[in-house]
């Protein structure tokens, strides 16, 4: 075999065998594809804690952790010793403002009463005997038997009992009637503030005893029974098991029609089954560590995006933390 035969046949063995590679290579790129990007996701749920406006100790936990609550159930209940006395305190000072706006409003005693109408019944007797004796004086004074002087003096008496019978009659009136108009708004006030101050302690004491606000699992417990908490101290976490949704970090570039208000399908591995769910909330991640740079190849930073979504339909099982795959 001459060296050029030999040759050919080497260069013939090289194209054929890159030739089978290149339709391998081809084969296996349209046979299997290129595998989807994947978006992965959990499931969140909303939560609120349980916490008391007044400081106390636990006295009683109604609950543990897993135990599903509806509205109006109880909780905790606490003791608050000080809330207790400031109650007593408030009750005290309703019942003083009661009696004082009850004084206002009954007037005097009755012997006072009395005392002044027998007070203007003296002063209404001397009237009548100086009214009297003017007139007498005054006759005698028109017969000119009787000096001017004397019929001054006697008129001059008439006029000073009649105004101390008018002073009598004002104090007896101001007895019978009781305290001013003002007197009584102003102890009704008081007994207003008072009643105030006896509903704010009552509030407080409301809040010795938790009750669910909202139906839901008990999530965390925080305090032991017999250990203080103080005010606005969480108590326990419920988790609102009605308000499931899943959350996704999912750069601009993968959003491939993820808008509000649209639907997409993601995978939940613990069930081996799909979730139809409806994108409601879409806010980009600020620009700190969330950026892909993108710009060494001559294109652009691409950011990530927070997309959170409900399932359009309930899905039994579905627990906070469980993945969600989006393809």
């Amino acid at each position: 075999m001459s060296a050029k035969t030999q040759h050919n046949n080497i260069l013939l063995a090289i194209i054929g065998f890159s030739a089978v590679v290149a339709i391998v290579a081809l084969i296996g790129f349209f046979a299997l594809g290129r595998d989807p990007e994947l978006i992965q996701g959990q499931v969140e749920v909303s939560e609120y804690r349980v916490s008391s406006k007044v400081p106390g100790r636990i006295l009683e936990i109604r609950v543990k952790e897993g135990d599903f609550v509806k509205v109006g159930d109880t909780l905790a209940i606490l003791d608050a010793p000080e809330v207790r006395a400031k109650m007593e305190q408030a009750r005290s000072a309703e019942n003083a403002a009661s009696a004082q706006e009850e004084m206002a409003r009954n007037g005097a005693r009755q012997e006072q009463i009395q005392g002044a109408f027998q007070l203007m019944q003296q002063a209404k007797a001397g009237l009548e005997i100086a009214e009297k004796s003017y007139e007498r004086i005054q006759r005698l004074f028109d017969e000119g038997v009787m000096s001017a002087q004397k019929r001054d003096e006697v008129y001059a008496n008439y006029k000073a009992m009649e105004a101390q019978y008018k002073a009598a009659e004002s104090q007896y009136e101001m007895a019978r009637n009781g305290a001013r108009y003002e007197d009584k708004k102003a102890a009704a006030a008081l007994v207003g503030r008072a009643k105030g101050a006896v509903n704010e302690v009552n509030s407080y004491i409301n809040e010795t005893v938790q009750i669910a606000q909202m139906e839901g699992e008990v999530t965390d417990v925080y305090p032991k029974v017999g250990e203080l908490v103080g005010t606005g101290s969480p108590i326990m976490t419920i988790a609102v098991m009605s308000d499931l949704w899943g959350t996704f970090n999912v750069r601009e570039d993968q959003l491939n029609g993820m808008e509000i208000g649209k639907t997409f399908s993601a995978f939940v591995p613990a069930f081996n089954k799909n979730v139809e769910m409806k994108v409601y909330y879409m806010k980009d991640q600020g620009s700190y560590a969330v950026w892909k740079a993108t710009k060494a190849n001559g294109q652009y930073d691409l950011k990530t995006f927070e997309v959170k979504a409900r399932p359009t339909e309930k899905f039994e099982g579905l627990r906070p933390g469980m993945t969600l795959i989006v393809k």
